[in-house]
């Protein structure tokens, strides 16, 4: 799936055939009592939160929820596009092709099963994970179908020559495409100049030389290797109890080999590989982007700090400072912003921006002017308030469904994150002040080591080359 992603894929239908009577009556009660208790403060923010081994050692969270007749289940494995080795592309293709079919079962039957019962199979990479995310009803019947149909999923993909042959062409013709876009090859540029040799620089679409080398074979050793027990984790939200989440996980987990776990990935490299990089891409427009690695998980004490600033400087869409300088006081962007990745080796702090052409040099000039000024100066008492009155008001919404809830454990998986990592939130970022802010600010926002990228018509220095990822 904050950090970058790969597009998500679905099988099964959208809209269940098989809902009874019985099941709609719950629905609608369901949301008739949302809208009747939406107002009242609840004692806790989030719901209770399960922890517990599966197999393989493997870290499984849920939550009860009552209110729909649906279960989210999202299995998490540590096998992202930093996990890709000497082939791009690997853990993207993987996932592609994990619903095309086992030795036992075709693509269309399983899609068949799925729809059926109701249920919905999706796949999605990271650099740091990969996850595949089933949603079901929670009526005995189209859960046990859905459960079963990606039991035998992850018990034995095929990955026929054929359907890794098909996917390989899609991802291809995906590439060139993304040669077309500044935006693209700007950010492909810049994680190539941040990372260096770290696997963050590995990009979730893959290289045109990665894919070429990628077939059946590698395909299911990427799997066999990295879609281990020891490498997964669980995170279930929906109407059932424990002990059935439990055997769920049991049977999920179970269907893969126990394995070994990933090794740790490198500390994110000091220096940049380059400084500054200009692409000469044919477009109507530039694209400008800059960033640095900055924050790994579990530095609370510098992530919190550098979230509000994320949010006050670019983060907060209309009222942020980028958009001030660019749009408002200048003209120059429609379209400015900075997001805050943060991954288990330094993920990136990152501006983005695109503009015309012929006010490119103008628009770099104000984004290091305003990077300088932030780094200069901080950020003043009002502004601090007022992006952690955001951040805190607009947290609640990324729990309010069981599908935002499942995604919230997911993250807790996939870094091994304490049960009560979420009604932390909110106590953290309140404290965040001044003197916190301006201690991150020295202490990972230097000017000097970020990078800069310059992707459009007419830039300078139009012989750079960027592989083709």
């Amino acid at each position: 799936m904050t950090a970058a992603a790969s597009p998500s894929r679905r099988l099964g239908a959208s809209q269940p055939q098989a809902l009874t009577r019985q099941v709609l009556t719950r629905i609608v009660a369901a949301a008739v009592a949302l809208l009747v208790v939406g107002s009242v403060k609840a004692e806790r923010l989030t719901p209770e939160i399960a922890n517990w081994t599966g197999p393989g050692s493997a870290p499984v969270y849920f939550i009860a929820a009552r209110q729909l007749p649906i279960v989210d289940i999202r299995l998490v494995f540590d096998a992202g596009s930093a996990r890709d080795g000497d082939t791009p592309g690997a853990a993207q293709l993987v996932t592609r092709a994990l619903d095309q079919g086992t030795e036992q079962t075709d693509a269309d039957t399983i899609a068949r099963r799925l729809e059926d019962a109701g249920a919905r199979l999706s796949t999605s990479v990271h650099r740091d994970r990969a996850e595949i995310h089933l949603r079901s009803l929670s009526e005995p019947q189209a859960l046990e179908e859905g459960v079963a149909t990606l039991e035998e999923i992850l018990a034995g993909p095929a990955f026929r020559d054929s359907d890794v042959d098909r996917i390989r062409g899609q991802m291809e013709q995906d590439l060139r495409a993304e040669r077309q876009s500044a935006s693209a090859m700007a950010q492909r540029a810049l994680y190539q100049a941040m990372y260096g040799n770290h696997p963050y620089a590995s990009p979730p679409s893959g290289t045109q030389e990665g894919l070429a080398a990628l077939d059946p074979e590698r395909a299911r050793a990427f799997y066999e290797r990295h879609y281990v027990a020891a490498n997964a984790g669980a995170a279930i939200v929906g109407d059932l109890e424990q002990e059935d989440a439990e055997a769920i996980v049991e049977r999920l987990l179970g269907a893969l080999e126990t394995g070994e776990p990933a090794p740790d990935l490198p500390a994110a490299p000091e220096e940049p590989a380059e400084r500054e990089i200009r692409l000469q891409i044919p477009s109507s427009q530039t694209a400008l982007v800059m960033g640095l690695p900055a924050v790994a998980r579990g530095e609370e004490a510098t992530e919190y700090p550098l979230r509000v600033v994320n949010q006050a400087f670019g983060g907060g869409g209309l009222v942020s400072r980028l958009h001030q300088a660019m749009r408002e006081d200048r003209g120059l962007s429609y379209s400015t912003s900075s997001r805050l990745n943060v991954l288990p080796a330094s993920g990136p702090w990152l501006i983005q921006s695109t503009v015309r052409a012929d006010r490119a040099e103008e628009a770099l000039e104000v984004l290091q002017d305003e990077v300088q000024r932030l780094v200069d100066e901080g950020l003043p008492d009002e502004e601090i308030e007022a992006a952690i009155r955001h951040l805190t008001g607009a947290f609640p919404l990324s729990l309010a469904s069981n599908n935002a809830l499942s995604a919230q454990l997911a993250v807790l998986v996939a870094h091994g994150l304490p049960t009560d990592h979420l009604d932390q939130y909110i106590p953290r970022m309140e404290a965040v002040d001044g003197p916190a802010i301006r201690e991150a600010l020295a202490d990972r926002l230097r000017p000097e080591r970020m990078v800069t990228v310059i992707a459009g018509p007419d830039v300078d220095e139009p012989d750079h080359e960027v592989e083709a990822e």
